[in-house]
């Protein structure tokens, strides 16, 4: 059985917002394995664990689920039934690890990037 992380990502810096912006990010419950790295076992197996959370200036904007589907993508879908609302570049070969950085496609094609700013055995 895996083990259950809650991840912080806030929004790290790009053009516009020198100091990116803590207040910007998701939160996330997934599993890792022991490097750090998701776990598409773990999140097979119970996939009702994996959560996902989107906030802006601290506050709850959407919640919804992380996922694992095909062509080892991870997804954030924060509305059931619509597009996804992020695709994780790389998210099965990054670590997820404090201080480490990790990026999302949004459905507007942009791409954005975060500091993994926490990680904690839930």
């Amino acid at each position: 059985m895996a083990d259950f992380y809650h991840i912080r990502l806030e929004l790290a810096r790009e053009p516009g917002r020198p100091a990116g912006d803590p207040t910007e990010g998701y939160d996330l419950v997934a599993p890792l394995d022991s490097d750090g790295r998701l776990d598409p076992a773990g999140c097979r197996e119970q996939p009702d664990r994996c959560y996902a959370r989107r906030f802006v200036d601290g506050a709850t904007e959407a919640k919804g689920r992380l996922r694992y589907g095909p062509g080892e993508r991870w997804t954030i879908d924060l509305e059931p039934g619509e597009a996804d609302d992020a695709v994780g570049f790389r998210f099965g070969d990054e670590r997820f690890v404090a201080g480490e950085y990790v990026s999302l496609t949004l459905t507007d094609g942009e791409q954005h990037t975060y500091v993994v700013a926490a990680v904690a055995p839930v």
